[in-house]
């Protein structure tokens, strides 16, 4: 019977520990582009999951913030990416890095 609640015990524990989208230095779900996580910080997150069906369907968009200096066509959060020479597609983020797509 201990045994038993040990294992109920760790097995409820490492569910805790799951990564979320936007964790770590993202800072956590602005809102949704379509099925992709925009993060915090202006990026899109690799997460395999659809955003829409992990937020119940909210298409809340975080503010957008300027670009420094380069085209905002395909800013994070925009809804539109640009596709680099080699086909990898990419939104820029607000500070101007690119923030790629997970294939």
């Amino acid at each position: 019977m201990v045994m038993l609640g040990l294992v109920l015990m760790l097995s409820s524990s490492l569910g805790l520990a799951a990564n979320t989208p936007c964790s770590g230095r993202k800072g956590g779900i602005a809102g949704c582009d379509g099925d992709v996580f925009l993060c915090n910080d202006g990026s899109i997150s690799a997460s395999k999951k659809s955003c829409t069906a992990y937020t119940g369907n909210r298409q809340a968009r975080p503010a957008l913030q300027p670009l420094q200096g380069l085209s905002d066509s395909c800013g994070c959060g925009s809804g539109a990416y640009c596709t680099g020479p080699r086909g990898g597609v990419y939104c820029l983020t607000p500070s101007g890095q690119k923030s790629y797509r997970r294939r």
